[in-house]
């Protein structure tokens, strides 16, 4: 397809239209990629409509940004009745901001796999993970390593305090291990979850493993079962994570998965780690419903309230909207209790989405259990889910059927519908600048820094050199496909000039009938005029075809490099 020029407006409108219902009361909330117009109908509820002016705005993400409001933990809940079933969602928000007094005292237990598969790049890059992490625990925090393969050890019986010396000695323990034996995780995960745990302490278990071990389906259920006790996270170490086994613990642990495949990543995870963990706001979180019908809960078990993270709770409901729900746990100034009546809250077909994320949750769920062992029953429970709440699962799938026929008369019509640049994108984003009509696809290397060009990509365009029909002395074409440069030289630069230059270059083919790709090495002074050009590699054999662009080429003047030093840039032609 054809795409319009820069700065053009798109033949298609667009619109969109967001319905906020929050359970709790929002505050700042903006859209600075569109023009909006907002209006709310209580503090929790907001509808948000694109304003007439942004009707043309398909062209860039629609961006819509909205915090919470309240100084403290807030609690919510959302309503819906069905024709067969009513479901509904219980919330817990963390404060917006979140001070020492308000955190627990925290205990971190690391849960590292040290079997055969992990030998080498695996191991070493959970060494590097474990010092990054343990190494920047707070002196008040308590920690414990424990090591599996066949068996498991651990490096006390009581977690220990982050003194300097205690991380001296785990990591010195950590830094011995080389990786061999087998791969149990069950016992390691029982030993780890039976430590003695000092009252009032969240504590986060943290399994470091490749994936490549034996687990249970009781596994995942003792981690289901214990989320009130521990949060549990998992990292995926190595170049060929089991992701199947490290989800699957994410998803029961009601947390996300982290995988690191590369040594220089293990800081940046490490880092969105802590950040997600360093902040428990309420822990050994407990509810109980009084006079409220609720049945099939998920999460069965509630993990710790973090500044990071807030908690769902989602089910089903019989009878009356009616009753209460009593919640408890611990924060870092003492007990917690929060009643929720259930009567001040409406039930509302708007919140008829309610069903789709119980029922995601809970395929997601039955569907990592699967993975583990394949259950005749849970394949049904699955499949039945997938149909009554009309979701895509690994049994189900969607079928559409048009029964109306649009061509009566047979014939068919190919509209070639021109498609907008995205904002903020020049024209010289698409491939074969200046021939708009057949611009084949957008080049993404336009914007690249560096020398990261695929010679795969590349290839794929070079053709052999061929006869192609043409009117007597008309000039070949010549088109821009692909531009690279080192660092210190901007690409947009080099862009204007080729293509300021085409013309000249096309006098090189006066006469001759070829197609093809050349791809043009240059090496450009600090002041942009060229120290050498060179023809690296191409289809066009012809040599007086190529050292006439050579000469061509050698008398652009480019733009002074922004690091006064000498820079190398590439340049591949399609004629």
């Amino acid at each position: 397809n054809p795409y319009l020029r820069q700065g053009e407006l798109s033949a298609t409108t667009f619109d969109i239209n967001v319905a906020i219902n929050a359970g709790m009361p929002i505050r700042d909330l903006t859209c600075n990629s569109h023009k909006i117009n907002s209006e709310f109908s209580s503090p929790e509820k907001a509808n948000i409509t694109l304003d007439k002016e942004d009707k043309n705005g398909g062209n860039r993400d629609y961006i819509l940004r909205y915090r919470l409001d309240g100084n403290k933990i807030q609690t919510g809940l959302l309503l819906t009745q069905g024709e067969k079933e009513n479901f509904f969602v219980l919330m817990m928000q963390p404060p917006k901001r979140v001070t020492n007094n308000n955190i627990p005292g925290r205990e971190y237990i690391f849960i590292v796999d040290v079997s055969g598969s992990m030998h080498g790049f695996p191991l070493n890059i959970s060494k590097k993970l474990l010092s990054n992490l343990i190494g920047n625990l707070r002196p008040t925090d308590k920690f414990n390593v424990l090591l599996f393969s066949g068996g498991n050890s651990v490096i006390a019986e009581e977690s220990l305090p982050a003194t300097s010396t205690n991380i001296q000695r785990a990591m010195n323990v950590i830094d011995r291990q080389q990786g061999g034996g087998g791969t149990e995780l069950l016992p390691a995960l029982k030993r780890a979850l039976a430590l003695k745990n000092e009252d009032g302490f969240a504590r986060t278990v943290i399994i470091v493993t490749d994936g490549y071990v034996s687990v249970e389906e009781e596994a995942f259920d003792l981690i289901r079962n214990n989320l009130g006790n521990a949060n549990v996270f998992a990292f995926g170490i190595g170049s060929g994570v089991n992701r199947h086994i490290i989800e699957g613990m994410a998803h029961v642990g009601m947390g996300e998965p982290f995988i690191i495949t590369k040594p220089d990543a293990a800081q940046g995870q490490a880092e969105h780690f802590r950040k997600m963990i360093q902040s428990p706001v309420l822990t050994q979180v407990k509810f109980s419903f009084n006079g409220f019908n609720a049945y099939d809960i998920e999460p069965i078990s509630i993990p710790d309230l973090l500044a990071e993270r807030p908690v769902l709770v989602f089910g089903k409901w019989r009878g009356n909207p009616q009753g209460f729900i009593k919640l408890s746990g611990m924060t870092g100034d003492g007990k917690y209790s929060e009643t929720i009546k259930v009567a001040d809250y409406k039930s509302s077909k708007d919140n008829a989405a309610l069903k789709y994320l119980w029922a995601r949750h809970r395929i997601t769920i039955l569907s990592d259990y699967n993975k583990l062992r394949k259950d005749d029953k849970r394949v049904k429970e699955v499949t039945e889910m997938g149909l009554n709440y009309h979701l895509l699962t690994a049994y189900t799938s969607f079928v559409a059927v048009d029964n109306e026929v649009r061509n009566k008369d047979g014939k068919l019509t190919t509209v070639k519908q021109p498609l907008p640049l995205p904002e903020g994108v020049s024209d010289y984003a698409v491939g074969g600048y200046g021939n708009y009509a057949a611009a084949p696809a957008m080049q993404k290397s336009w914007g690249m820094r560096g020398k990261a060009e695929s010679r795969l990509a590349e290839d794929k365009l070079a053709t052999q050199e061929s006869q192609v029909p043409q009117k007597k002395d008309e000039a070949q074409k010549i088109s821009i496909v692909r531009v690279t440069a080192d660092k210190g030289l901007v690409i947009d630069g080099i862009l204007k000039v080729a293509q300021a230059k085409l013309n000249e270059m096309e006098k090189c083919f006066t006469g001759k009938s070829l197609s093809g790709t050349i791809k043009i090495n240059l090496m450009i002074n600090a002041d942009g005029t060229l120290k050498n050009v060179e023809i690296a590699r191409g289809t066009i054999q012809d040599e007086k075809i190529r050292q006439c662009i050579i000469d061509q080429i050698k008398k652009w003047q480019l733009p002074a490099t922004a690091n006064g030093q000498i820079v190398k840039a590439t340049i591949v032609f399609r004629i």
